[in-house]
C-alpha cells in the first residue's frame, strides 16, 4: 500500500498544470471515499440490492410524506 504522501503526488502527476486548487480537492476526496468504499467491502461493511432498495423506499416515502415531488 503507498502512503498518503505516494498517493497524492501520483495524483497531482495525472492530473493537468493548469488545474484549480478546487479541482485537486475534489479528485482528493473522490480518492478518500473510494478507498474507504474498498476497506469498508473487505471488512464485511456492505448492503445487499434488497437492502439498498428497501432502504431508498424508505427514503421515498418520507419525502411524500413531506410534500416534496421526487
Amino acid at each position: 500500500m503507498q502512503s498518503a504522501k505516494q498517493e497524492v503526488s501520483k495524483l497531482l502527476e495525472r492530473l493537468p498544470d493548469d488545474c484549480e486548487l478546487e479541482d485537486i480537492q475534489y479528485h482528493l476526496y473522490v480518492l478518500q471515499k473510494i478507498e474507504r468504499g474498498l476497506k469498508d467491502a473487505d471488512e464485511g461493511r456492505i448492503y445487499t440490492q434488497e437492502e439498498v432498495e428497501g432502504k431508498m423506499a424508505k427514503w421515498d416515502d418520507r419525502i411524500k410524506l413531506r410534500g416534496c415531488k421526487s
